[in-house]
């Protein structure tokens, strides 16, 4: 006679492990799906991390071009001032023996000085043209690192996913997802401002 009633032990644990692996199987669909986002995210920001610092980069050789082309200009500038004062110093030369100077002297000193003025002018803006290409190029940069700091919180919350997906864990599956959130955060912030 049995000590007690019988019950299918067999039955009741296949019944027990496909309940877990169906439960199991939803949590790792849950975490697969999490992280395929997340590393859609990480792909958008790490291209626009890169296309961000090519374009940071295309304006900063613009930048120094356009510096190159302001000394130029300041170098011809000075070197109509040299023209200017040896003109300068003809006419002394007359003044100093006590003729007057040919008319030609003031004549191409006055010229000298008034290409001087167009050539400052140009160099300024020159300059000015620099600066602002080089301002844009800096706040490019700046775009530039907050999408890579969105890529490196983006490969980290895939990491946690992956562990999470290891070990069946609930609690690092959401710490994953608040490390992508925060990422996604600081993506679409960069991305509006």
């Amino acid at each position: 006679m049995p000590e007690g009633p019988e019950v299918e032990t067999e039955r009741l644990h296949e019944a027990i492990h496909e309940e877990l692996e169906h439960e199991g199987g939803s949590f790792l669909k849950q975490i697969a799906l999490s992280t395929a986002i997340l590393a859609a995210f990480a792909a958008v920001a790490a291209l626009r991390a890169g296309a961000t610092i090519n374009e940071a980069l295309l304006l900063k050789t613009e930048a120094t071009r356009l510096q190159a082309e302001a000394s130029d200009q300041w170098a011809y500038y000075q070197a109509k001032g040299i023209k200017g004062a040896v003109q300068e110093a003809a006419r002394t030369s007359w003044l100093a023996i006590a003729k007057e100077p040919p008319p030609t002297y003031a004549a191409e000193q006055k010229r000298y000085k008034a290409e001087q003025e167009e050539i400052q002018k140009k160099a300024r803006e020159l300059e000015h043209e620099r600066d602002v290409k080089s301002e844009e190029a800096d706040h490019l940069v700046h775009h530039h690192h907050r999408f890579a700091d969105a890529v490196a919180l983006f490969q980290v919350s895939i990491a946690l996913g992956a562990v999470a997906a290891l070990t069946r864990s609930r609690l690092v599956w959401l710490g994953s997802i608040g490390v992508g959130a925060v990422g996604i955060g600081l993506f679409l912030l960069t991305i509006l401002g």
